[in-house]
């Protein structure tokens, strides 16, 4: 009998980014292709990320999947889609042949474990995180080089953005095959230090109609959308990648906080009607106006997913301020020194008029805490294997 070998292993991790030009809606839902342009920021994987092991084995008698700890379906399409692309490309560049004198056959089953250290599913962009993390994992496996964002597209469509660091553009592309609907990088994560992000959690719970579903609802009945996607977009990207360049925060700012109240009006237009935002999220938007109008500029700006949760753009400068007035709006419960995670925030007393103008109806224990992070880069290699997810038995080294 053959005797076992150590199963080939890869760990990759994987960033989460923030759309601040959003994607809303596809044009083609098997391939992924969406009916407008996006652009994102992505977020220091110190904070948020996605780890992934990927192992293939001639021993293993099946394809297995464990999502933090617990098994997954295996089967689930998009994962399935990636897989089979993944392996397209490791074959092509073998020149046809899957077996002859290679080092992993492409035949071997594969087991996948994934966590992360953030909420799943909760507008917190664990989708994308978890397949540019997947596809990185198995490019890597599986000896495969170059351009991946086009995969990871296949898992999910924001995933594409995770393939790259800092300031991050999706290419709608007008190719019926989806071959030119790609991410590509608009300026590294070092091109704008003072900037900051705020993830405020309002909630961990999943969300009530998923990404997937809502944006397709959206597509079929909302004439706001077909508006948006075709006339507004365009215009608000070019605007958007120049105030990115120039490291314009007003300009910057003012058109994270407008793109991001249309995307809620499109999920309002949409029939029946989408209700991403509650009234926590209300609470945060109008705060930040009044911040904003306080310091006649715009000083911090608001984005949200598909989910309750707000992400404020900010200057390093302005965040321990900032922070003060959150934790003066929404006093934490009992986890005060667990209120404010991430990268660390200095102390700031707020004057007086600035507190009578800004923090007007305190709403206690409604945020359960703030993560500080930055701009980051895109997927990393993990060289040291105790930091594998998976045994040498191709099995999850603990459960979550």
């Amino acid at each position: 009998m053959a005797e076992e070998r150590a199963p080939a292993m890869v760990t990759c991790t994987a960033p989460v980014n923030i759309a601040v030009i959003k994607y809303w809606g596809k044009r083609d839902n098997d391939l992924i292709l969406p009916i407008n342009s996006s652009l994102s920021v992505t977020l220091h994987q110190d904070q948020l990320k996605t780890t992934t092991t990927a192992a293939a084995s001639r021993d293993f008698t099946e394809d297995r999947l464990w999502l933090n700890g617990e098994e997954a379906d295996v089967g689930h399409p998009r994962l399935q889609a990636c897989l089979r692309e993944v392996r397209r490309l490791a074959r092509k560049r073998r020149g046809g042949s899957a077996e002859d004198a290679v080092p992993l056959s492409l035949s071997y089953k594969i087991h996948i474990a994934t966590e992360n250290n953030f909420p799943t599913a909760a507008g917190l962009a664990s989708s994308a995180a978890g397949y540019a993390c997947l596809v990185s994992a198995l490019a890597r496996l599986y000896g495969v080089e170059g351009e991946l964002s086009e995969v990871a597209r296949r898992g999910s469509g924001s995933a594409c953005r995770s393939m790259l660091g800092g300031f991050v553009q999706w290419q709608r592309g007008e190719r019926p095959d989806g071959r030119d609907s790609l991410a590509h990088q608009v300026a590294p994560e070092t091109h704008w230090p003072e900037l900051r992000v705020l993830v405020l959690v309002v909630s961990g719970e999943k969300k009530q109609v998923g990404s997937t579903a809502g944006m397709q609802t959206s597509v079929d009945t909302s004439p706001l959308l077909k508006h948006r996607a075709e006339v507004v977009v365009p215009e608000r990207l070019a605007l958007m990648i120049r105030h990115i360049h120039e490291r314009d925060f007003e300009g910057f700012g003012q058109l994270t906080m407008q793109d991001s109240n249309q995307f809620h009006a499109t999920c309002l237009d949409t029939f029946p009607p989408i209700f991403y935002l509650n009234d926590l999220s209300r609470h945060i938007i109008a705060l930040a106006h009044r911040f904003n109008a306080h310091h006649g500029r715009t000083k911090v700006a608001y984005t949200f997913d598909a989910g309750p949760n707000a992400v404020i753009f900010t200057l390093a400068d302005t965040v321990a301020e900032f922070v003060e007035v959150v934790r003066r709006s929404f006093p934490p419960a009992a986890n005060g020194d667990q209120f404010v995670r991430g990268l660390p925030v200095g102390s700031a007393s707020l004057p007086e008029e600035l507190l009578a103008a800004v923090v007007t109806e305190p709403v206690p224990g409604a945020v359960r805490y703030i993560l500080h992070t930055e701009p980051g880069p895109g997927p990393q290699l993990l060289d040291d294997p105790s930091q594998h997810l998976l045994g040498a038995d191709g099995l999850p080294r603990r459960s979550a």
